[in-house]
């Protein structure tokens, strides 16, 4: 850090707590108002006296003197002002704390301004949360990836999908060195969310359908989401060469739109041709079929937890 950017931090810090402690009001917090009150919102010694913290150290703090303050404290004084999680992450910056925010759910759901945007992709494209759920998918997206339009609510998992289905009928011709990539990636963000059910249940049931996702979990790789040129068999076109782009959300932490753009020209030309595909196949040469028929034969099953579910054949990521 800059000497300069240091000396601008501390008056900003105390700018932004005078002001956060101005819109709070006694009975905002359940104390009387008292008698002439010269400014609005709170005093610093309730302030203080809220957060647990001794008024000499707190007005020292809003003085912006250069004090240690520890994450235990800023998150009283957080919670004593009622500041909202990025409010919260910039009080930290401001004081020099090194900031840990609070893991954020995976996404369950997608707004219409981000299913428009979808819509409007001339390249397959799909939503994705930190766990690898498809979210959200365009029609193109559903034509490179036929199984997970027919699959339900439960088996719209990208690592169910590709772990689940026959090793030949895998979406991805580079299995071997597509599928612990993803693992990897997976557990980088499992880090997040060590011990809620929904993870570990996802954890659990991959593991006991998958030996090979087993032991890519016992391994204990950590990789961070990045751009890879994926390898994907089509029963109806081919092999197609897509690069996967990952695209943050504003407003969707750990949600990310993953566009899938041809890596030449022959790819081009097979991802014009699923276009024009009313019932793409589902599943390797060998084991394909209709996309109807699969629709009409996942509606009968439960998801993962069916075992007769395992043998869809399909695969993204």
């Amino acid at each position: 850090m800059t000497t300069m950017a240091a000396g601008r931090r501390r008056p900003e810090l105390a700018a932004f707590l005078r002001s956060r402690r101005a819109r709070i009001t006694p009975a905002d917090v359940g104390m009387p108002p008292g008698p002439r009150r010269r400014t609005p919102g709170l005093r610093r010694e309730e302030v203080a006296q809220l957060s647990g913290v001794g008024v000499t150290w707190y007005t020292w703090l809003e003085q912006g003197r250069r004090i240690n303050a520890s994450p235990q404290v800023l998150d009283a004084v957080a919670r004593t002002l009622r500041l909202d999680a990025m409010e919260r992450e910039h009080l930290y910056h401001l004081a020099e704390v090194p900031y840990a925010p609070e893991p954020a759910a995976a996404a369950q759901s997608v707004g219409p301004e981000v299913l428009g945007i979808l819509a409007a992709m001339d390249l397959p494209a799909a939503v994705y949360n930190s766990r690898y759920d498809v979210l959200a998918a365009n029609e193109l997206y559903e034509r490179m990836f036929p199984a997970v339009r027919a699959a339900g609510p439960q088996a719209r998992n990208v690592l169910w999908q590709l772990f689940s289905a026959r090793a030949c009928c895998c979406a991805m011709v580079n299995r071997d060195e597509e599928l612990p990539i993803l693992v990897a990636t997976f557990r980088g963000a499992y880090g997040r969310h060590v011990g809620e059910p929904s993870w570990e249940r996802l954890i659990h049931t991959l593991s006991e359908t998958s030996e090979d996702f087993a032991e890519m979990w016992r391994k204990g790789d950590v990789a961070p989401p990045g751009s890879r040129i994926k390898v994907v068999q089509h029963a109806s076109v081919g092999v197609l060469r897509c690069v996967s782009t990952s695209l943050s959300i504003t407003g969707m932490p750990e949600t990310r739109i993953v566009v899938y753009t041809p890596a030449d020209e022959a790819s081009r030309a097979l991802l014009d041709c699923l276009r024009t595909l009313a019932d793409p196949l589902v599943g390797c040469p060998a084991h394909a079929r209709p996309l109807s028929e699969e629709r009409a034969r996942q509606a009968a099953l439960k998801g993962p937890e069916n075992d007769e579910s395992r043998h869809s054949g399909t695969g993204a990521g």
